[in-house]
């Protein structure tokens, strides 16, 4: 019998591009499920494969189909797979765990020491399918636009980061405004803060930070965040700090900028090593979370706070059929974009 064949975007070997090429349509196993791909988004993760930097060579092994942010449809079942059907609009939680840690044994699977990463660690979505186990699959309801449940991946890391801390009637600081701090501006401001100020150093993305709802997106370059302050009446500080940057001088303003017992939620990948500036996190009695990826429950809440009126649409800026992908990569490594979907329907 002659072999399936698919078009999927691969690393194709150790180093910089990636390209389109002709692969086996993967066979789903016992307790597999084989999605038929929609549409899918580009991750920032996704250009560090792209450029190869150390992260990537670290977990890819080319040639792989790479891609971790998708929404689809049921297109096989794999022997022992109930509860789903054929034809049915889902995407997949990307990372495969072990089941068999601490972490997985109390809930917390975001946090299992031996997961397996969807396009990263293993083949992905940037194909015209992909397998994935029946446990990671997500029921996506029919009422939401697929163009925003391509991204929910990128989406359920914002949620998780931005809902940590309680938020009714807080004063918010993200530092970063990456495609994931611009979503946490909407998730924030949906979620009840009073006040949501985002900093960063591109006017662009800062503009898409106003779009989804910012108080004041500064920039770092040229404006003072304590005269932002002054004017946004916040005499005390912010309540609840949002670091999506990795950059170790945010970080520090960051902690400038707390109210004493203030909350941060630290997100943003940096250099391992970096100077932090002790005296206020002590003086301050400041506490800082750790966000690993998203909690399963999150993609509960994506769906809701979108049916409930979050409208997340302005951040996507570029859409491009999956042929053009040079096209999606290129926007992003420009800085200017937010979320860039690539259809595979067409």
């Amino acid at each position: 019998m002659m072999e399936k064949m698919m078009d999927a975007i691969v690393k194709p070997v150790a180093g910089e591009g990636l390209e389109l090429r002709r692969v086996p349509v993967p066979t789903p196993g016992p307790g597999e499920v084989l999605i038929k791909i929609h549409k899918t988004a580009i991750c920032g993760s996704d250009v560090h494969i792209y450029k190869w930097n150390s992260w990537a060579q670290a977990h890819v092994n080319p040639p792989q189909v790479i891609g971790h942010e998708y929404v689809g449809e049921v297109a096989e079942l794999g022997a022992g797979v109930t509860g789903l059907h054929v034809g049915q609009r889902v995407s997949g939680e990307g990372h495969i765990t072990c089941g068999r840690c601490r972490s997985c044994h109390s809930g917390n699977i975001q946090l299992c020491r031996d997961h397996v990463g969807v396009g990263v660690d293993r083949d992905g979505a940037f194909a015209e399918y992909v397998c994935i186990p029946a446990r990671n699959v997500i029921n996506i309801d029919e009422s939401l636009p697929e163009d925003v449940v391509s991204f929910f991946d990128a989406y359920g890391n914002a949620t998780h980061t931005a809902l940590m801390f309680p938020l009714v009637g807080e004063d918010v600081l993200i530092t970063g405004a990456g495609p994931i701090g611009i979503i946490a501006v909407g998730i924030c401001k949906y979620a009840g803060a009073r006040r949501v100020i985002i900093t960063d150093m591109n006017e662009y993305r800062l503009d898409l930070a106003r779009k989804m709802g910012a108080d004041a997106a500064v920039n770092i370059a040229y404006d003072d965040l304590s005269d932002v302050m002054k004017k946004q009446n916040l005499t005390e500080g912010f309540d609840v700090g949002l670091e999506m940057s990795g950059s170790g001088a945010a970080l520090n303003q960051m902690f400038g900028a707390m109210r004493y017992g203030g909350k941060i939620s630290l997100l943003g990948l940096g250099a391992p090593v970096m100077e932090l500036d002790m005296r206020s996190i002590i003086s301050k009695g400041l506490t800082l979370r750790g966000i690993s990826g998203r909690k399963m429950d999150n993609w509960h809440q994506m769906s809701y706070m979108i049916q409930g009126g979050l409208d997340l649409t302005p951040v996507i800026t570029h859409r491009f059929h999956y042929t053009d992908f040079q096209k999606g990569f290129d926007a992003m490594m420009s800085g200017n974009s937010g979320k860039v979907v690539l259809d595979w329907t067409k």
